[in-house]
């Protein structure tokens, strides 16, 4: 009998959820493997087992398996293990899981990396995808930001690593993130939980379900509001900030007029207000690594303003000066509709959507109370539909397979703008003529629009070939085929009227001007046609030992460069094309309370996706742009255990090393603290940005009965973990200014609960030791050096109730 995360609290299936190794989506309750909840629904169960539990999914090969069987390495995060360190957002998530990095400079420019590789590190351009696919209840979300809201009403999570191509299609080259929610229940449930901590913060958070007909409807209502003051002060307006207002609501049906036949609707709105993104300074250098003197460089701009005080350059203390206005708010929305049949042999999924995503950002884009750059944003406006049919056969015979087709559509409207404040001449072009420079600048602004849009269509299939009981060989093919096309324009909108200016005058302002920001317009557009697979053999050695290799071959899709582009920079940018190799073990032993997992990697990558960035000799304001390099390269081990020697206490440990580098670029920008050495450098052999090569994390759990409370039994428990990433560097140049220390963060919870989860009641804490950690350093070419950095240490208390 299947028993929920929610209500079975066994410490060997709370360590085991978090560090299996297999694909994602398990069922939610028992089934036929042919029913519709067992071959297409996505949540995350625990099955008893002699001498332990077991964990079923159903993501990797669409029907239920056991998690130790299937040939695939994935962390799967229960609900259960959620709820004990309150992570209900991506960034928190990332902790969990050594091999997932995610760098969030704000919801728009989020980077994605699952072991080195997804994504690269500088900042989004809206023509080009993400290597790490990310989905939730089935449902492919195509730009990241969507995934930067509070998760509502999870049943768990499953972080699926390696090439992931043939079921979930392009732009899985890295992995998948598999968020399910829980589905409507007939049964009347209701949980809620209430917090409140440091900073401001609280956060409430209900879910309610029940049947409307008895086995025919049901519903499910769930919501989230949370906010904190902010972590930063910006001294310029007196304020708080990188606070943040996040509200999501989500309701779903699910009608189920015949035994054979499930309909789920889901319908959410997700709303985030923030007052970021406010950078720090970080440093100030005013030289070259060779001595050599910065010329202009911050500190000699910063002297020419008489009145203005230097800021400090210790970003611990958390004190920024912006004095334009800044914002990272945004809304989603979206509808969806998943259909399983049982068609006896086999079982017919399909899963149709629609999503939007509204993103509003403004910024201060000189991080100062000077009015240089008073605006530099890019608004979004993204709409996507999605529909998959997949038919899947039932488990018991020799050969199992999946085909499906796919289709997607997407398109994202970019709005940017710039502008510039009575400061910005003296600050950029100190040695022109000032009347001539403030009149090109002062009020100075240009738009831009950009329209990437992108239509793809596949079909796949994949086949397990049960050789014989002990040997399994999986192969699996997709064809892609997908077009793109976009615009770009750029144009200006305001500025000084210069018409009592000479014509040379007004010709020298103009050239300013197309200087900072030219006049630019063009579409480009191609079709691409890409053919990924797996091949894996998977060799039962022993009832609980598994040995596993594979195969992948992936496409990352090409590109839109839609932004200032140097000459001779085309705007198309290739696809990725990727060769991953991976050797696995899965095992259980001591009557199965312990688990130990391994998976060995290796993955190169063709034409490789990074950014640029260009400053030509004489140029004040840099372009950043897409381009190909020949090869990258990732490798590594990583590694899973967990044991729970009593049925009370629970350990668990996952550690991955990674050596992500550049096999071939010679022509790489040059590293801002030896631009005066030449524009160009050669990163061939050296790290990838973004990729710690050491990542681990150690946890624990332990519970107790303490006495009876009103009937019920009342019980201690504790949790804590740690987790260390070492350093990083968060430059596309491998700058040394943009260099991350390592850093630890340990968390921590003790409570009380009663046995039936009527009510619990816990104190938290995260960073316990108040660790000051980056998450991203930003080095110019002026030598200054800004921050985002990690939250402070907070702590508080939950209050939950479950019916």
């Amino acid at each position: 009998m299947f028993r929920r995360f929610a209500t079975a609290a066994s410490p060997l299936a709370l360590a085991a959820s978090l560090f299996a190794a297999a694909p994602a989506l398990a069922a939610e309750e028992a089934a036929d493997p042919a029913a519709p909840s067992a071959t297409a629904s996505s949540a995350i169960a625990d099955i008893p087992a002699e001498g332990g539990e077991a964990i079923v999914v159903t993501a990797s090969r669409r029907r239920d398996e056991n998690v130790q069987d299937v040939p695939v390495a994935i962390s799967v995060i229960s609900a259960a293990t959620l709820e004990k360190r309150g992570d209900y957002t991506l960034g928190s998530i990332s902790q969990q899981v050594p091999s997932l990095q995610v760098i969030t400079y704000n919801a728009r420019n989020t980077n994605i990396n699952i072991r080195g590789l997804g994504s690269n590190i500088s900042l989004t351009n809206d023509g080009l995808e993400n290597g790490v696919g990310f989905y939730i209840d089935n449902v492919y979300y195509g730009r990241v930001g969507l995934a930067q809201f509070d998760l509502v009403d999870l049943q768990g999570i499953e972080v699926l690593r390696g090439p992931q191509g043939t079921l979930f299609g392009k732009n899985t080259t890295s992995g998948v993130i598999n968020v399910t929610s829980r589905k409507p229940s007939f049964d009347p449930e209701l949980s809620a939980e209430a917090s409140i901590g440091n900073y401001g913060f609280y956060q409430f958070r209900a879910s309610g379900s029940a049947g409307i007909f008895k086995d025919l409807l049901a519903v499910r209502l769930s919501g989230a509001i949370s906010e904190n003051d902010g972590f930063l002060w910006n001294k310029t307006t007196n304020t708080r900030a990188q606070d943040y207002l996040n509200t999501s609501i989500r309701g779903q049906l699910l009608f189920t007029p015949d035994p054979d036949l499930e309909i789920r609707v889901i319908g959410d709105y997700a709303k985030q207000k923030q007052n970021h993104v406010l950078n720090v300074f970080a440093g100030l250098h005013t030289t070259y690594d060779n001595g050599a003197v910065i010329a202009n460089n911050w500190a000699q701009r910063a002297a020419r303003f008489p009145g203005y005080v230097l800021p400090s350059f210790n970003a611990f203390d958390r004190v920024g000066e912006a004095d334009s206005h800044y914002q990272s708010n945004m809304a989603g929305y979206g509808v969806s509709g998943e259909v399983n049949w049982n068609l006896g042999n086999a079982a017919l999924t399909s899963i149709t959507a629609y999503r939007w995503w509204g993103w509003n950002p403004a910024n201060d884009g000189d991080s100062t109370s000077l009015p240089i750059v008073t605006k530099a944003q890019q608004a979004n406006r993204q709409r996507q539909f999605s529909q998959e049919l997949r038919l899947a056969s039932r488990t018991g015979g020799s050969f199992d397979y999946v085909v499906g087709a796919y289709y997607f559509w997407q398109i994202v409207r970019g709005y940017g703008a710039s502008r510039y404040g009575p400061a910005a001449a003296l600050w950029n072009l100190p040695t022109a003529n000032q009347t001539i420079a403030n009149a090109a600048l002062d009020g100075f602004e240009s738009n831009s629009t950009s329209t990437p849009e992108t239509k793809t269509f596949a079909v796949f299939g994949q086949t397990d070939w049960h050789v014989t009981d002990a040997l399994t060989l999986t192969t699996g093919l997709r064809f892609t085929h997908e077009k793109k096309e976009g615009a770009y324009n750029q144009f200006w909108v305001d500025g000084a009227d210069i018409s009592g200016f000479t014509a040379a005058q007004q010709a020298a302002i103009n050239a300013i001007r197309t200087q900072f920001n030219p006049v630019t317009s063009y579409a480009t557009s191609f079709t691409d046609n890409s053919l990924s697979g797996l091949v894996t053999l998977n060799w039962k050695v022993a009832q609980d030992v598994n040995v596993y290799g594979s195969y992948s071959r992936g496409n990352k899709s090409g590109g839109l460069n839609l932004s200032v582009l140097p000459v001779g920079v085309e705007p198309d940018v290739k696809p990725e094309k990727v060769d991953a190799f991976e050797l696995g073990l899965k095992s259980q032993f001591l009557d199965r309370r312990a688990t130990f997992n391994a998976a060995a990697f290796w993955t190169e990558i063709s034409d490789y996706q990074t950014t640029i960035t260009d400053l030509p000799a004489g140029a004040v304001v840099g372009r950043q742009y897409i381009s190909n390099i020949p090869k990258v390269r990732s490798r590594g081990i990583e590694g899973e255990f967990n044991i729970a020697p009593t049925d009370s206490l629970s350990f668990n440990a996952s550690a991955t090393y990674t050596d992500a580098t550049y096999v071939t670029y010679r022509n790489a920008p040059q590293a801002f603290e030896r631009q005066n050495l030449g524009a160009v450098q050669d990163l061939s052999g050296e790290r990838l940005p973004g990729v710690p090569k050491w990542a681990w994390t150690v946890g624990a759990d332990f519970s107790t009965p303490l006495t009876e409370l009103g009937g019920k039994e009342l019980g201690l428990y504790a949790h804590a973990d740690y987790a260390y990433r070492s350093n990083f560097n968060t430059s596309a140049s491998n700058s040394a200014w943009a260099q991350i220390p390592g850093f630890g963060l340990a968390n921590g919870r003790i409570g009380l609960r009663t046995d039936d989860g009527f009510w619990d009641f816990s104190i938290w804490a995260r960073n316990l030791f108040d660790k000051n950690y980056y998450v991203s350093l930003g080095a110019a070419n002026t030598g200054v050096v800004t921050a985002q950095l990690g939250e402070p240490r907070t702590f508080g208390a939950t209050l939950r109730t479950k019916l």
